[in-house]
Protein backbone atom coordinates (compact mmCIF):
# COMPACT_ATOMS: atom_id res chain seq x y z
CA UNK A 1 0.00 0.00 0.00
CA UNK A 2 1.35 3.40 -1.00
CA UNK A 3 2.06 6.13 1.54
CA UNK A 4 -0.56 8.42 -0.03
CA UNK A 5 -3.30 5.79 0.20
CA UNK A 6 -2.38 4.98 3.80
CA UNK A 7 -2.57 8.68 4.70
CA UNK A 8 -5.95 8.98 2.96
CA UNK A 9 -7.35 6.05 4.97
CA UNK A 10 -6.04 7.51 8.23
CA UNK A 11 -7.40 10.98 7.36
CA UNK A 12 -10.83 9.57 6.46
CA UNK A 13 -10.97 7.61 9.73
CA UNK A 14 -10.00 10.70 11.74
CA UNK A 15 -12.63 12.87 10.01
CA UNK A 16 -15.38 10.29 10.57
CA UNK A 17 -14.33 9.86 14.20
CA UNK A 18 -14.30 13.63 14.78
CA UNK A 19 -17.76 13.96 13.21
CA UNK A 20 -18.99 11.10 15.42
CA UNK A 21 -17.76 12.72 18.63
CA UNK A 22 -19.08 16.16 17.61
CA UNK A 23 -22.58 14.87 16.79
CA UNK A 24 -22.88 12.54 19.79
CA UNK A 25 -21.50 15.26 22.08
CA UNK A 26 -24.01 17.81 20.81
CA UNK A 27 -26.84 15.31 21.19
CA UNK A 28 -25.72 14.39 24.70
CA UNK A 29 -25.57 18.02 25.83
CA UNK A 30 -28.98 18.79 24.32
CA UNK A 31 -27.58 21.25 21.77
CA UNK A 32 -29.18 19.07 19.07
CA UNK A 33 -32.86 18.51 19.86
CA UNK A 34 -34.72 15.20 19.67
CA UNK A 35 -36.39 16.33 16.44
CA UNK A 36 -33.00 17.13 14.86
CA UNK A 37 -31.64 13.80 16.09
CA UNK A 38 -34.49 12.03 14.33
CA UNK A 39 -33.56 13.88 11.12
CA UNK A 40 -29.94 12.76 11.52
CA UNK A 41 -31.12 9.17 11.97
CA UNK A 42 -33.20 9.39 8.79
CA UNK A 43 -30.17 10.80 6.98
CA UNK A 44 -28.13 7.74 8.00
CA UNK A 45 -30.89 5.40 6.80
CA UNK A 46 -31.24 7.24 3.48
CA UNK A 47 -27.48 7.22 2.94
CA UNK A 48 -27.42 3.42 3.22
CA UNK A 49 -30.41 3.17 0.87
CA UNK A 50 -29.01 5.58 -1.73
CA UNK A 51 -25.52 4.04 -1.76
CA UNK A 52 -26.93 0.50 -1.95
CA UNK A 53 -29.17 1.42 -4.89
CA UNK A 54 -26.20 3.12 -6.54
CA UNK A 55 -24.49 -0.27 -6.64
CA UNK A 56 -27.17 -1.49 -9.07
CA UNK A 57 -28.12 1.74 -10.86
CA UNK A 58 -24.74 3.50 -10.95
CA UNK A 59 -22.13 0.73 -10.91
CA UNK A 60 -24.06 -1.99 -12.75
CA UNK A 61 -26.03 0.39 -14.96
CA UNK A 62 -29.44 -1.28 -14.48
CA UNK A 63 -32.51 0.77 -13.51
CA UNK A 64 -34.57 -0.77 -10.69
CA UNK A 65 -37.70 0.71 -9.09
CA UNK A 66 -38.28 -1.86 -6.37
CA UNK A 67 -35.64 -0.96 -3.82
CA UNK A 68 -38.26 -0.25 -1.16
CA UNK A 69 -39.38 -3.87 -1.56
CA UNK A 70 -35.99 -5.15 -0.37
CA UNK A 71 -36.06 -2.57 2.40
CA UNK A 72 -39.47 -3.84 3.54
CA UNK A 73 -38.29 -7.47 3.55
CA UNK A 74 -35.30 -6.55 5.73
CA UNK A 75 -37.46 -4.36 7.98
CA UNK A 76 -40.02 -7.08 8.68
CA UNK A 77 -37.41 -9.84 9.07
CA UNK A 78 -35.43 -7.74 11.57
CA UNK A 79 -38.60 -6.65 13.40
CA UNK A 80 -39.97 -10.19 13.75
CA UNK A 81 -36.64 -11.42 15.10
CA UNK A 82 -36.47 -8.51 17.56
CA UNK A 83 -40.02 -9.17 18.74
CA UNK A 84 -39.15 -12.82 19.46
CA UNK A 85 -36.81 -11.63 22.23
CA UNK A 86 -34.25 -14.38 21.61
CA UNK A 87 -31.35 -11.94 21.92
CA UNK A 88 -31.83 -8.54 23.53
CA UNK A 89 -29.88 -5.29 23.72
CA UNK A 90 -27.33 -4.09 21.19
CA UNK A 91 -26.21 -7.68 20.27
CA UNK A 92 -29.83 -8.51 19.46
CA UNK A 93 -30.16 -5.30 17.45
CA UNK A 94 -27.04 -6.04 15.37
CA UNK A 95 -28.14 -9.66 14.87
CA UNK A 96 -31.59 -8.48 13.74
CA UNK A 97 -29.99 -6.20 11.14
CA UNK A 98 -27.80 -9.05 9.87
CA UNK A 99 -30.84 -11.33 9.59
CA UNK A 100 -32.76 -8.60 7.78
CA UNK A 101 -29.88 -8.15 5.33
CA UNK A 102 -29.54 -11.90 4.73
CA UNK A 103 -33.27 -12.41 4.10
CA UNK A 104 -33.35 -9.42 1.73
CA UNK A 105 -30.26 -10.80 -0.04
CA UNK A 106 -31.90 -14.20 -0.53
CA UNK A 107 -34.95 -12.50 -2.04
CA UNK A 108 -32.58 -10.46 -4.19
CA UNK A 109 -31.00 -13.63 -5.59
CA UNK A 110 -34.41 -15.19 -6.26
CA UNK A 111 -35.62 -12.07 -8.06
CA UNK A 112 -32.31 -11.17 -9.68
CA UNK A 113 -31.52 -14.42 -11.51
CA UNK A 114 -34.57 -14.26 -13.83
CA UNK A 115 -35.05 -10.47 -13.83
CA UNK A 116 -31.50 -9.51 -14.76
CA UNK A 117 -31.80 -11.33 -18.06
CA UNK A 118 -33.69 -8.20 -19.11
CA UNK A 119 -32.40 -4.64 -19.39
CA UNK A 120 -33.66 -1.07 -19.31
CA UNK A 121 -37.38 -0.43 -19.12
CA UNK A 122 -38.25 -4.13 -18.87
CA UNK A 123 -36.11 -4.59 -15.76
CA UNK A 124 -37.55 -1.42 -14.24
CA UNK A 125 -41.11 -2.72 -14.75
CA UNK A 126 -40.28 -6.13 -13.24
CA UNK A 127 -38.68 -4.61 -10.14
CA UNK A 128 -41.63 -2.22 -9.77
CA UNK A 129 -43.99 -5.20 -9.92
CA UNK A 130 -41.85 -7.04 -7.38
CA UNK A 131 -42.10 -4.16 -4.92
CA UNK A 132 -45.89 -4.10 -5.24
CA UNK A 133 -46.13 -7.90 -4.85
CA UNK A 134 -44.12 -7.74 -1.64
CA UNK A 135 -46.37 -4.99 -0.30
CA UNK A 136 -49.51 -7.01 -1.06
CA UNK A 137 -48.05 -10.17 0.53
CA UNK A 138 -47.11 -8.26 3.67
CA UNK A 139 -50.71 -7.09 4.02
CA UNK A 140 -52.01 -10.61 3.33
CA UNK A 141 -50.12 -12.65 5.94
CA UNK A 142 -51.17 -12.43 9.57
CA UNK A 143 -47.69 -12.90 11.09
CA UNK A 144 -46.62 -9.57 9.52
CA UNK A 145 -49.55 -7.77 11.12
CA UNK A 146 -51.59 -7.69 7.93
CA UNK A 147 -53.08 -4.39 6.79
CA UNK A 148 -53.05 -3.07 10.37
CA UNK A 149 -49.26 -3.17 10.49
CA UNK A 150 -46.68 -4.71 12.79
CA UNK A 151 -46.56 -3.17 16.25
CA UNK A 152 -44.55 -3.65 19.41
CA UNK A 153 -41.14 -3.60 17.73
CA UNK A 154 -38.39 -2.84 20.29
CA UNK A 155 -37.28 0.72 19.52
CA UNK A 156 -33.60 1.56 19.16
CA UNK A 157 -32.68 5.20 18.55
CA UNK A 158 -29.07 5.44 19.73
CA UNK A 159 -27.64 7.71 17.06
CA UNK A 160 -24.01 6.78 17.77
CA UNK A 161 -24.64 3.11 16.96
CA UNK A 162 -26.71 3.95 13.87
CA UNK A 163 -23.95 6.29 12.65
CA UNK A 164 -21.35 3.52 12.98
CA UNK A 165 -23.63 1.08 11.13
CA UNK A 166 -24.02 3.60 8.31
CA UNK A 167 -20.27 4.20 8.04
CA UNK A 168 -19.45 0.47 8.09
CA UNK A 169 -22.14 -0.26 5.47
CA UNK A 170 -20.87 2.43 3.09
CA UNK A 171 -17.26 1.32 3.60
CA UNK A 172 -18.14 -2.29 2.83
CA UNK A 173 -20.01 -1.37 -0.36
CA UNK A 174 -17.23 0.97 -1.48
CA UNK A 175 -14.58 -1.69 -0.79
CA UNK A 176 -16.48 -4.29 -2.82
CA UNK A 177 -17.05 -1.93 -5.76
CA UNK A 178 -13.38 -0.89 -5.86
CA UNK A 179 -12.16 -4.52 -5.74
CA UNK A 180 -11.65 -6.76 -8.79
CA UNK A 181 -15.26 -7.91 -8.41
CA UNK A 182 -16.39 -4.31 -8.52
CA UNK A 183 -14.31 -3.67 -11.64
CA UNK A 184 -16.02 -6.64 -13.29
CA UNK A 185 -19.39 -5.06 -12.44
CA UNK A 186 -18.24 -1.72 -13.87
CA UNK A 187 -17.11 -3.42 -17.08
CA UNK A 188 -20.65 -4.78 -17.55
CA UNK A 189 -21.98 -1.24 -17.21
CA UNK A 190 -19.61 0.04 -19.88
CA UNK A 191 -20.13 -2.79 -22.39
CA UNK A 192 -21.83 -6.04 -21.42
CA UNK A 193 -21.02 -7.79 -24.71
CA UNK A 194 -17.33 -6.90 -24.55
CA UNK A 195 -17.04 -7.89 -20.90
CA UNK A 196 -18.69 -11.25 -21.61
CA UNK A 197 -16.37 -11.81 -24.59
CA UNK A 198 -13.34 -11.12 -22.36
CA UNK A 199 -14.32 -13.96 -20.01
CA UNK A 200 -16.36 -12.19 -17.33
CA UNK A 201 -19.38 -14.16 -16.13
CA UNK A 202 -21.93 -11.38 -16.68
CA UNK A 203 -24.89 -13.29 -15.20
CA UNK A 204 -22.96 -14.00 -11.99
CA UNK A 205 -21.73 -10.44 -11.52
CA UNK A 206 -25.08 -8.85 -12.35
CA UNK A 207 -26.71 -11.06 -9.72
CA UNK A 208 -23.80 -10.35 -7.35
CA UNK A 209 -24.29 -6.56 -7.57
CA UNK A 210 -28.08 -6.91 -7.31
CA UNK A 211 -27.71 -9.06 -4.18
CA UNK A 212 -25.24 -6.66 -2.51
CA UNK A 213 -27.71 -3.85 -3.15
CA UNK A 214 -30.57 -5.90 -1.66
CA UNK A 215 -28.57 -6.92 1.43
CA UNK A 216 -27.81 -3.35 2.49
CA UNK A 217 -31.34 -2.20 1.64
CA UNK A 218 -32.45 -4.89 4.10
CA UNK A 219 -30.01 -3.55 6.72
CA UNK A 220 -31.43 -0.04 6.22
CA UNK A 221 -34.91 -1.51 6.59
CA UNK A 222 -33.93 -3.11 9.89
CA UNK A 223 -32.62 0.22 11.21
CA UNK A 224 -35.84 1.89 10.02
CA UNK A 225 -38.04 -0.71 11.75
CA UNK A 226 -36.28 -0.27 15.10
CA UNK A 227 -36.31 3.51 14.66
CA UNK A 228 -40.11 3.68 14.23
CA UNK A 229 -41.22 0.75 16.39
CA UNK A 230 -44.16 0.17 14.03
CA UNK A 231 -44.34 -0.93 10.40
CA UNK A 232 -46.98 -0.78 7.69
CA UNK A 233 -46.78 -2.10 4.14
CA UNK A 234 -47.90 1.22 2.67
CA UNK A 235 -44.70 2.84 3.95
CA UNK A 236 -42.79 0.91 1.29
CA UNK A 237 -44.77 1.70 -1.85
CA UNK A 238 -43.26 2.62 -5.22
CA UNK A 239 -43.11 6.30 -4.22
CA UNK A 240 -40.46 5.42 -1.66
CA UNK A 241 -38.46 3.57 -4.34
CA UNK A 242 -38.72 6.60 -6.61
CA UNK A 243 -37.45 8.88 -3.82
CA UNK A 244 -34.37 6.66 -3.35
CA UNK A 245 -33.78 6.59 -7.11
CA UNK A 246 -33.98 10.41 -7.20
CA UNK A 247 -31.22 10.56 -4.58
CA UNK A 248 -28.98 8.39 -6.73
CA UNK A 249 -29.66 10.32 -9.95
CA UNK A 250 -29.27 13.70 -8.24
CA UNK A 251 -25.96 12.74 -6.65
CA UNK A 252 -24.60 11.17 -9.83
CA UNK A 253 -25.03 7.59 -10.95
CA UNK A 254 -21.83 5.78 -10.02
CA UNK A 255 -20.65 8.27 -7.39
CA UNK A 256 -20.85 7.06 -3.79
CA UNK A 257 -20.02 10.46 -2.33
CA UNK A 258 -22.62 11.99 -4.67
CA UNK A 259 -25.26 9.62 -3.27
CA UNK A 260 -24.26 10.56 0.26
CA UNK A 261 -24.51 14.30 -0.46
CA UNK A 262 -27.87 13.99 -2.23
CA UNK A 263 -29.28 11.76 0.54
CA UNK A 264 -28.33 14.42 3.09
CA UNK A 265 -29.74 17.25 0.96
CA UNK A 266 -33.01 15.51 0.04
CA UNK A 267 -33.64 14.48 3.66
CA UNK A 268 -33.05 17.96 5.04
CA UNK A 269 -34.72 19.93 2.23
CA UNK A 270 -38.35 18.83 2.89
CA UNK A 271 -37.88 19.68 6.57
CA UNK A 272 -36.46 23.12 5.77
CA UNK A 273 -39.42 23.79 3.47
CA UNK A 274 -41.96 22.53 6.00
CA UNK A 275 -42.79 26.14 6.90
CA UNK A 276 -44.07 26.60 3.35
CA UNK A 277 -46.57 23.78 3.71
CA UNK A 278 -48.73 24.91 0.78
CA UNK A 279 -45.84 25.20 -1.65
CA UNK A 280 -43.29 22.79 -0.16
CA UNK A 281 -43.57 20.03 -2.76
CA UNK A 282 -43.69 22.55 -5.63
CA UNK A 283 -40.43 24.17 -4.50
CA UNK A 284 -38.90 20.74 -3.86
CA UNK A 285 -39.82 19.55 -7.38
CA UNK A 286 -38.61 22.75 -9.04
CA UNK A 287 -35.23 22.48 -7.34
CA UNK A 288 -34.85 18.92 -8.66
CA UNK A 289 -35.87 20.01 -12.17
CA UNK A 290 -33.40 22.91 -12.16
CA UNK A 291 -30.63 20.62 -10.97
CA UNK A 292 -31.30 18.13 -13.76
CA UNK A 293 -31.41 20.91 -16.37
CA UNK A 294 -28.14 22.57 -15.37
CA UNK A 295 -26.40 19.46 -14.02
CA UNK A 296 -27.85 16.45 -15.90
CA UNK A 297 -25.08 14.11 -14.73
CA UNK A 298 -25.90 14.85 -11.08
CA UNK A 299 -23.94 16.73 -8.46
CA UNK A 300 -20.70 14.76 -8.93
CA UNK A 301 -21.41 12.72 -12.07
CA UNK A 302 -19.27 9.58 -11.75
CA UNK A 303 -16.55 11.33 -9.79
CA UNK A 304 -15.74 10.76 -6.13
CA UNK A 305 -14.60 13.29 -3.57
CA UNK A 306 -11.22 11.85 -2.62
CA UNK A 307 -8.95 12.97 0.19
CA UNK A 308 -6.11 11.27 -1.74
CA UNK A 309 -5.96 14.13 -4.25
CA UNK A 310 -5.76 16.73 -1.47
CA UNK A 311 -2.95 14.77 0.21
CA UNK A 312 -1.09 14.43 -3.10
CA UNK A 313 -1.28 18.18 -3.70
CA UNK A 314 -0.11 18.88 -0.13
CA UNK A 315 2.82 16.46 -0.45
CA UNK A 316 3.74 17.93 -3.84
CA UNK A 317 3.76 21.48 -2.43
CA UNK A 318 5.78 20.28 0.56
CA UNK A 319 8.28 18.64 -1.76
CA UNK A 320 8.59 21.81 -3.87
CA UNK A 321 9.14 23.97 -0.78
CA UNK A 322 11.89 21.64 0.47
CA UNK A 323 13.68 21.98 -2.84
Amino acid sequence: MSKTKMLSYISTFILLAVLYFILTGMIGTGFISRYQTNILTLICINIILAVSLNVTVGCLGQITIGHAGFMSVGAYAAALFAKSGIVEGIPGYILALIIGGIVAGIIGIIIGIPALRLNGDYLAIITLAFGEIIRVLIEYFSFTGGAQGLRGIPRFNKFGVIYIIMVVSVMMMFSVMTSRHGRAVLSIREDEIASGASGINTTYYKTFAFTISAVFAGVAGGVYAHYLGILGARQFDYNYSINILVMVVLGGMGSFTGSILSAIALTILPEVLRGFSDYRMIVYSLLLIMTMIFRPTGLLGRKEFQITKIIERFMKKKGDSNE
